[in-house]
């Protein structure tokens, strides 16, 4: 089992944000820390174009076998192009193939323990799923969400619901529940991402406490997370650097 973190030297938002300190220790770290004390995982892999980022990443104990060519690292660059890159790069040079790929995003630190083993568990016992992917209960309901004409300046509801003509005016305990995709945990088939997805067609859900979600896009949620963090009541994943 292949955990793979990719990891880009640019940063618009946050300047190096992936290697920037959040909670004592670089942001990747803890990504890093997820794969290692995950029992199911053999082998944990950082894809990165940036040559400091590649040497935190060994020194918190992951692998660079290489380094991410610069067209695959720009701000456009989907996750798919990466992770195939890395998928061949390991079957040419290595005669590696490994049975699962888990993706773990650096800006997700906060994780619970256990949630990559649960993730990876939970596709093997499920021979027809192509991928497990986190999931959180979001605050609000997409039922009740709305975009804007930008012609007539009119509201256009988001979703339409069978059986309710009117969702958005319905109580909200009426409405199906929704999850959130997170950044916590994706395993995946590796057919699947060769086959140009990075879930395939039949993906399953990992339900995580939404008390985890910590995503770090602003400056803003950065001082939340470590907030977060700080008040010392999540069983999360914490890293070691290795000597």
């Amino acid at each position: 089992m292949l955990a793979i973190i990719p990891a880009r030297g640019g940063s618009k938002g946050i300047p190096c944000k992936n290697i920037r300190p959040f909670a004592g220790h670089p942001l990747i770290a803890f990504s890093i820390a997820a794969a290692l004390q995950a029992e199911t995982v053999t082998r944990v892999l950082v894809s990165t174009d940036d040559e400091e980022i590649a040497e935190i990443a060994r020194r918190y104990g992951a692998g660079t076998p290489f380094l991410r060519p610069s067209q695959l690292a720009q701000d456009g660059t989907t996750d798919l192009p990466v992770f195939q890159h890395a998928l061949a790069w390991l079957a040419e040079h290595e005669d590696y193939h490994p049975d699962i790929v888990v993706h773990l995003h650096a800006t997700t630190p906060v994780r619970p323990r256990g949630c990559v083993d649960a993730a990876v568990r939970l596709l093997l016992e499920h021979p027809e799923a192509d991928c497990v992917r986190g999931v959180v209960e979001p605050g609000q309901n997409p039922h009740k969400m709305w975009r804007i004409d930008r012609g007539t300046g009119r509201m256009i509801t988001l979703l339409t619901l069978p059986g309710i003509a009117e969702p958005y005016n319905a109580p909200r305990q009426t409405l199906p529940p929704v999850y959130l995709q997170t950044g916590h945990i994706n395993a995946i088939r590796p057919a699947a991402i060769l086959g140009g997805s990075m879930t395939g067609r039949v993906i399953l859900p990992l339900v995580i406490d939404a008390h985890y979600e910590v995503d770090l896009d602003t400056l803003a949620d950065w001082e939340h997370g470590e907030w977060l963090v700080a008040q010392g009541e999540l069983e999360m994943v914490w890293p070691e650097e290795k000597k």
